[in-house]
């Protein structure tokens, strides 16, 4: 009887600003068949520091969020400001 642990990320990307939605499955595993899990969700956009994300989830990131994107973001944000 070996217990083990397993992450997984799937991700999504949303939006004309390129947010990426990551969800996170963790599964409770007991000789490969599985126990238990839970999910945990979060949503990444272009002003975050994503240095601690997967290397999946940076070469996406550096991918799709170019400087028009961030620009692009950015401006929102300032806008939502007024």
């Amino acid at each position: 009887m070996a217990l083990s642990k397993t992450i997984k990320d799937d991700y999504e990307v949303r939006t004309e600003h390129k947010h990426i939605n990551v969800r996170t499955k963790t599964s409770i595993m007991e000789d490969g068949k599985e126990l238990s899990y839970s999910y945990h969700r979060k949503v990444l956009t272009p002003d975050l520091d994503i240095s601690g994300e997967s290397a999946e989830i940076k070469a996406l990131a550096g991918a799709i969020w170019t400087d028009a994107v961030k620009k692009a973001w950015s401006d929102k944000l300032e806008a939502d400001k007024e």
